[in-house]
Formats: structure tokens, C-alpha cells, sequence
């Protein structure tokens, strides 16, 4: 760190000394007439010149040589004031232009840390990778993957976990980047495609925009079941005009559901808005029993583990639930029994993006 500040001092000293040389050349010519008539008779020049090569039409010259002109007289008519230099100022001036970068390197030194090691980014990279995956921030476990990448070759299901990281890190650009990549590689998969739309619904702020409807169309072609991908295929056709079509869309994605799952109510949640009713609201007992549902599903879940679909509804169901504590507990305790399963790791994503009930 000591090497970087004594280069930062000795370029701010350099910067320092270019703009006293200038004032000093400015200082030089102090007392002589205004340059401004001469700035404006070179622009009159210039404007003859890229007429004459054919650079701008007649019209506009006509028009830029006319305001030209009217500056200059303006300029000619008026009476400036003869430049000066102040002597007096150069010596404050000098002593401020020494000074300021060592008391930078001062200050540094007081309150700094001269003494912190450099801290190479691809030193960094090494450690990331070393360290436990579930401690990295999703900036760093982006990071992680791309070196990855680029290490290993293309592998559309490392673009996808790339893709969910740089989500985490608000970065839903990078995303859809990365999850076009991966469908290059794997065009087949309905799961990149239906989280590829769901990245464009970020970036269009929720609307379902033409490139976002192609991506989920593709996922419903590959995966007819597609819960995600049906859900906003219909949404687009109730918002673009052809309620009924949608409506009946979503009452065939409804009916498709388990009873006890949670998307359900959204579902028929956003069919009684579109329908211009009251969204169905859950009592007390109704609420109840959908809890004691996810809780009897937790017990069973820690009676009997090996149940990878298990862990997916229910980490789905706390995020219906709107219960982010439990879903996230249990999204971290279901990644690391699945560590090593990457079908499984896509589907505990995006079960955790369930939209909670409103």
C-alpha cells in the first residue's frame, strides 16, 4: 500500500506542475488583448472550410455563419478588461501544490492502514473458491462461478447457478446473459428458458414483454407443466386483451395443482382480480389447516429426509406463506443435503421465489 501512495503522490505532483506551467504561460501574456475576436474569425474560417468540402450543406452554413458573425461583432463592440496575473498568488499557490499530496500521504498514515497487505483480485478469486460456498456473498459467488467457467469450459448448468447469483447480487442484466448462454448450450431445458422470462420480467419491472412471452412460450413447448412460464403466459393474455383465454388458463393451471399447494391460492387469487372480485381471502380455520399442512410436511420431512421433492414444496410453502424466516432456513438446510445435485439446487431456487400470498 506504501508503493501505491508514493505513486499516487509523485503523479498528483506531476498534475500539480502541469497546471502551474499553464498559469505560468497564461501569467505570461498577461496584459494582452482578448483573444475572444480571434476565437471567433478562426470559427468564421472553419465554417467556410467544411462548406467548401462539402461537409455541411449550404443551409446550415448560412445559418452557423450568420451566428458567428453576430458573436463576433458583439465581441468587437464590447470592451473587455486586459488579462492579469496577480504575483502575489504564486508562492500560496506553489506552497498548496507541494503540500496537498503529502498531506494525503499524512493523513493516510494516521488514520489509514499503510501497513494492510495488497490484496490481488486474483488472489481473492483463490480464497473465494476455497471457502465454504454457503459464506460467500452472491458478488463473490458469482465471481466464483465465472472463473469456474472459464476454467472448465461452458457448462449450462454452472450459467444457470451463475445466472441465480448474479440475481442475488441485483444484477438481473448479467442474468439474462448468462442464462442465454446456457440455452445455447442446452436449448432443450424448459427450466433455463422459464427462468430466462422470469429474469426479463425483473428487467421490464413485471410487465411480460414480447421477448419475455417467447421465453416462457419455449419452456411451456419443452415442459408442459411449467408452473411458472402458464401462470404469466396467461397474465400476458388477460393484461393484452383476450381475458377469456386467460382466465381460462389460469383455471386449467389451477386445476392441475395439488389441493395443498400453496401456488394454488395465487392462482385463484389473481382469477378473482381479473375478474374484478374480491381476492379470496383465507379465514382462520382455512389458514390453519394449510398450516398444520406444511407443518405436518416438516415433520414428515425431518422423520424422513431423502425426499427431494418434499424439501422443494415445502420450501415453497413458507414463501407462500410469506414465512421468509422458515424458507430460508430450510432452502439452506435442503441445499446442503443436496449439495451435490443440481436439478434438485435449480428447484429449491426457484421455489424460494414463490410470491407470498397477498
Amino acid at each position: 500500500m506504501i508503493a501505491f501512495w508514493v505513486v499516487a503522490g509523485v503523479l498528483s505532483a506531476l498534475c500539480a506542475g502541469l497546471v502551474l506551467w499553464s498559469s505560468a504561460r497564461a501569467a505570461a501574456v498577461a496584459g494582452a488583448d482578448d483573444p475572444t475576436t480571434a476565437v471567433y474569425r478562426r470559427q468564421l474560417r472553419e465554417i467556410d472550410d467544411l462548406a467548401d468540402r462539402g461537409l455541411i450543406p449550404a443551409s446550415e452554413r448560412a445559418i452557423a455563419h450568420a451566428e458567428a458573425a453576430r458573436r463576433l461583432l458583439g465581441a468587437s463592440e464590447s470592451k473587455a478588461a486586459p488579462w492579469s496575473a496577480d504575483v502575489a498568488l504564486r508562492k500560496p499557490v506553489l506552497a498548496a501544490a507541494a503540500l496537498t499530496p503529502l498531506i494525503a500521504i499524512g493523513i493516510y498514515v494516521a488514520v489509514g492502514s499503510p501497513g494492510l497487505p495488497d490484496q490481488p483480485f486474483k488472489t481473492r478469486v483463490a480464497a473465494w473458491r476455497a471457502a465454504d460456498p454457503a459464506a460467500l456473498t452472491p458478488p463473490q459467488m458469482a465471481v466464483v462461478l465465472q472463473s469456474l467457467i472459464a476454467e472448465r469450459g461452458a457448462d449450462p448448468e454452472a450459467y444457470g447457478f451463475l445466472a441465480q447469483a448474479e440475481m442475488a447480487s441485483d444484477n438481473p442484466d448479467a442474468a439474462a446473459r448468462a442464462l442465454r448462454r446456457a440455452i445455447e448450450l442446452a436449448p432443450d431445458r424448459a427450466d433455463l428458458w422459464e427462468g430466462l422470462g422470469e429474469v426479463l420480467l425483473v428487467q421490464a419491472e413485471g410487465e411480460v414483454t414480447p421477448q419475455a412471452r417467447r421465453a416462457f412460450q419455449e419452456a411451456v413447448k419443452r415442459d408442459p407443466k411449467a408452473v411458472s412460464a402458464r401462470f404469466h403466459l396467461a397474465r400476458a393474455q388477460v393484461s393484452g386483451g383476450e381475458r377469456a383465454e386467460g382466465l381460462a388458463a389460469w383455471r386449467a393451471l389451477a386445476a392441475d395443482l395439488p389441493a395443498d399447494d400453496p401456488r394454488r391460492a395465487a392462482v385463484q387469487q389473481a382469477i378473482a382480480q381479473a375478474q374484478g372480485a374480491p381476492a379470496p381471502q383465507l379465514d382462520g380455520g382455512q389458514m390453519a389447516a394449510v398450516e398444520g399442512m406444511v407443518a405436518s410436511l416438516a415433520a414428515r420431512l425431518e422423520a424422513e429426509p431423502d425426499d427431494p421433492e418434499g424439501w422443494v414444496r415445502l420450501v415453497r410453502s413458507y414463501a407462500v406463506l410469506g414465512d421468509a424466516a422458515k424458507r430460508d432456513a430450510t432452502l439452506t438446510e435442503a441445499k446442503a443435503r443436496y449439495a451435490g445435485k443440481a436439478d434438485v439446487l435449480k428447484a429449491l431456487d426457484l421455489a424460494a421465489k414463490t410470491e407470498p400470498m397477498r
